[in-house]
């Protein structure tokens, strides 16, 4: 029986890893333009599909990567990629002038799930390093109970992201529109300096 050092040193892990106070003036960047209850869906579907990413790869991710021959430190170098995209977007404005041309327009529910899953659920929440920690948290004890124990862990950082993603509407009520085209460039370095960091990691990793 596994014991509840263990329990809190995943729970560390896994809350370090994924950041949840950290992804909330993130989330909201992304969301700029979006009211409250848009934002709410975005919330609730990236956690949503985050929480089923992480606990696909807690229960197979091993499996899954050794069949199709990818290696975690890869994953990594393209989930920073992709997510140097949207920080060029955030820091150059082009995703705010998309989002101006639509203003009149109510957000779709396409648009809504495709910035659930990229790049909220995945790379953000759902990144390299929380599923990298995911495997090899499960790989530490095989037993059915610790993977429960893990699950229960997962369900509980992801909520607390979803909890500081709906705390992170409440600034957006102090910011005018200037405050808002600051801090969305601002988050959009801090972005790209993030995705560079995966890259970095990943290619260290795999040449090393």
């Amino acid at each position: 029986m596994f014991e509840i050092e263990a329990v809190i040193n995943a729970f560390a892990t896994l809350f370090v890893t994924i950041d949840p106070i950290g992804l909330a003036p993130i989330f909201l960047g992304l969301t700029d333009g979006m009211n409250r209850s848009e934002r709410l869906s975005v919330a609730l579907r990236a956690c949503i599909i985050a929480l089923f990413l992480m606990t696909l790869f807690l229960v197979a991710g091993q499996a899954i990567l050794d069949t199709m021959g990818i290696t975690i430190h890869a994953f990594r170098v393209a989930g920073g990629l992709l997510l140097f995209y949207t920080a060029f977007e955030m820091v150059y404005g082009s995703r705010q002038e998309r989002k101006q041309k639509d203003s009149e327009k109510a957000v779709t529910a396409d648009q809504i799930a495709n910035l659930a899953v990229f790049p909220l659920a995945l790379p953000l929440i759902a990144g390299p390093g929380a599923i990298s920690a995911a495997i090899l948290l499960s790989s530490e004890d095989p037993s059915i109970e610790w993977q429960f124990t893990l699950f229960g862990i997962i369900t509980a950082v992801v909520f607390l992201v979803f909890l500081a993603f709906l705390a992170s509407q409440l600034i957006d009520r102090y910011l005018g529109v200037t405050g808002r085209m600051i801090l969305t460039r601002l988050l959009g370095v801090l972005l790209a300096a993030l995705s560079v960091q995966f890259v970095v990691d990943g290619l260290g990793a795999m040449l090393s």
